[in-house]
């Protein structure tokens, strides 16, 4: 009987099992009425089973026989019946049996009618349910509220009862409550007491490694001054004694060089400073000059003294400036060489020297000692590397020879140029020519002289070819072509001078032999390369800048897997470069230089300054300065234990590029001379610049 429904407007026919008389039939049929499938009987079934007797509600039950309406029918004025009892009450009478509104030509909407029923029958059920399910899951409290909502009689007795349960639940919680909050502050204190103490104790042993320095320092100070005493006193001896007045000179350079081999070489350039080189020249004058800079020393001293001093005070502003940076690089250092103290069992006498020093107190002296000499860039030479053929000029590569005799420049120019830095550098010509000139076929991204044959270059370019060139015939030497890509970097190795390296944007790092025409070695990797550079103390060693923020340290031995992954640039690594055998450094368009431990796989430091978004603007390292580019078109050298810049120099600051549009233009190459205070700046507008640290 329920196997066929209706949806919509349209009226349903009755079914033909349905009817049995055929009166019945007839009037069902002329009335257009139809019996609908009865799913309301099995929901009203499981009401009346679920309430367990209550009373049926009403608009349930048909008005003509009172029971559960079974195959409901809606007549046109709004009323429900049993399709029987209307269609037996039809065959006598043609009203309504509730308002007797006439039926004879109305229809009754079976579809309509049935789904009125089930919905008001489930709307019953679910909410007689709902209210027995509430009932069932509330709580002790919130019976007790519907039982006196509902008029529940209670006696003042037990009111006063309940009240007073209630109340020392109340307490019982508050103090419960209150023990949670001491119980989190306790531990709370506790641990900052903990942190307190951990923090005391440091504070303790810092201020113990102080005044051990201090102590140190002292004595070596006092130990100096008795030094420069006896000097002075046996040189005035020698001065007022007529009979050796005439061997005086001889004995002079005798004692001076003595003091000098006295004094360590680290404390004499602290006192001697920049004006070192000065006192170098007026010895290679003769004993005479000598004899007059010794008796200017002893007698007057005044403009010497005057000189030194005002180097002393500029360098006390500079580590006043820098104080924090200074203060954390001495205690890291510090503590390490404790921590290493204590793990001998015993100490080891060569770890101190004569004067007491201590390694770590040594390697901070020399840090206060290079930090504090410079403060600035000074200008020595400048050319212009742009022609008038090309309008591109851009370096993109610097690059020193093996004895620091040449230069070598290349760029989106197409060109590689060879200068000879001397002439660059003494010549005041207006216009600097190319010892040596080559052409390539596309532009060029890398240059790597060769550290042990030093007519050799290696080039990589656009078009991802790598090649090797012979200065001295100006021809190329060989010519790898395997990457598909542009290729940005090249390197010799300095332990196998026939071994190089090089990365593309093809995601590979490919090793070359100059013996062979094909690659040694393929590293595939997910993401563009965008630097390479073998380890100086190691060709089996490789580190790997890459676009996906990290670089990755091979051994080639085994190249499944890299030895280490330093992780913390936040954008592609566009360079990495070698301090020594386990410091390497690295740069990044996050705006950010970052130095770390190739042998212990640690982040040492992290240099900002600079600002570098988009564009390859330069890396050069030696062994206590790395210097990079900027997108200001300014140069910016950071000591390697110290965050922030110790100098910096701005393109066009003293040039005819102060009139251009500055911010136009971006540092794109820098290169240090060897371990000297001299480097090699260019820029995106093929200026290139001599720059020298200076006091």
């Amino acid at each position: 009987m329920g196997e066929s429904s209706v949806l919509g407007a349209v009226v349903p026919t009755v079914k033909s099992e349905a009817p049995e008389e055929p009166v019945a039939a007839a009037a069902a049929q002329q009335l257009q009425v139809q019996p609908t499938p009865q799913p309301a009987r099995v929901v009203v079934a499981a009401e009346a089973e679920e309430r367990g007797g209550d009373e049926v509600d009403r608009d349930l039950l048909c008005p003509v026989c009172m029971q559960i309406i079974k195959d409901a029918f809606l007549t046109a004025c709004g009323h429900s019946f049993c399709y029987m009892c209307i269609a037996t009450h039809l065959q006598n009478k043609s009203d309504c049996p509730c308002c007797g509104h006439y039926l004879g030509w109305i229809t009754i909407d079976l579809a309509y009618a049935a789904i009125m029923y089930t919905s008001i029958s489930n709307f019953g059920l679910l909410r007689k349910t709902s209210a027995r399910q509430i009932a069932k899951n509330a709580s002790p409290f919130e019976r007790l509220r519907q039982a006196l909502q509902q008029g529940c009689e209670v006696s003042l007795k037990e009111l006063d009862g309940l009240l007073s349960l209630l109340s020392e639940k109340k307490r019982q919680m508050e103090r419960e409550e209150a023990e949670t909050n001491l119980q989190i502050m306790h531990e709370f204190l506790h641990c900052l007491r903990k942190k307190k103490l951990e923090e005391l104790n440091e504070i303790q042993a810092d201020l113990q490694y102080i005044k051990e320095d201090i102590s140190s320092v002292e004595n070596n100070r006092i130990s100096l001054y008795r030094a420069r005493q006896r000097y002075s006193s046996n040189l005035k001896m020698l001065m007022d004694d007529p009979n050796s007045k005439s061997a005086w000179p001889s004995v002079i350079d005798k004692r001076s060089s003595s003091i000098k081999s006295i004094v360590p070489s680290e404390q004499g350039k602290s006192i001697m400073g920049p004006g070192s080189s000065q006192n170098r020249k007026a010895d290679a004058k003769g004993p005479a000059s000598s004899q007059m800079l010794q008796r200017k020393d002893v007698c007057s001293g005044s403009d010497s003294h005057g000189t030194q001093s005002a180097v002393s005070v500029a360098r006390k502003r500079r580590v006043h400036a820098q104080f924090n940076d200074l203060q954390e690089c001495y205690l890291q250092k510090r503590r390490n060489w404790a921590r290493q103290a204590q793990k001998q069992v015993e100490r080891d006498t060569s770890a101190v020297d004569r004067e007491g020093y201590h390694a770590g107190l040594e390697e901070f002296q020399s840090v206060l000692s290079t930090f504090t000499r410079y403060s600035r860039l000074r200008v020595i030479a400048e050319l212009r590397h742009g022609d008038l053929f090309h309008s591109a000029n851009i370096v993109s590569s610097i690059e020193f020879d093996r004895d620091d005799e040449l230069f070598a420049t290349a760029g989106v120019s197409r060109r590689i140029k060879v200068f000879e830095f001397s002439s660059v550098v003494n010549e005041t010509a207006d216009v600097q020519c190319p010892v040596v000139e080559m052409s390539t076929r596309s532009k060029l991204s890398c240059l790597s002289w060769n550290k042990y044959t030093k007519n050799h270059i290696a080039s990589s370019d656009y078009d991802g070819i790598v090649t090797v060139w012979d200065v001295t015939t100006r021809q190329s030497v060989m010519e790898y072509e395997e990457h598909e890509k542009r290729a940005w970097s090249v390197d010799f190795s300095r332990t196998e001078p026939s071994m190089l390296v090089s990365g593309s944007d093809d995601c590979k790092v490919k090793i070359w032999c100059t013996k062979q025409e094909a690659s040694v070695l393929s590293i595939d990797m997910k993401a563009n390369i965008c630097s390479v550079k073998y380890n100086p103390g190691s060709s089996n060693y490789v580190a790997v800048g890459s676009a996906d923020h990290q670089i990755h340290y091979y051994d080639l031995r085994n190249v499944g897997q890299p030895l280490h992954v330093f992780s913390g640039h936040r954008k592609a690594v566009s360079y990495v470069k070698f301090l020594s055998n386990n410091e390497l450094a690295s740069a990044s368009t996050d705006s950010t230089l970052r130095l770390w431990d190739v042998k212990e796989n640690l982040p040492l430091r992290t240099f900002r300054g600079h600002k570098n978004e988009k564009n390859f603007v330069g890396l050069t390292v030696n062994s206590e300065y790395i210097a990079c580019g900027s997108e200001t078109n300014e140069v910016f050298v950071y000591h390697k234990a110290i965050s922030r810049p110790a100098a910096w120099h701005r393109f066009g600051s003293d040039s005819d590029e102060a009139d251009d549009d500055g911010g136009s233009y971006f540092i794109s190459a820098v290169c240090w001379k060897n371990d000297s205070p001299t480097m090699l700046t260019a820029n995106s507008r093929g200026t290139i610049k001599v720059l020298v640290l200076a006091a």
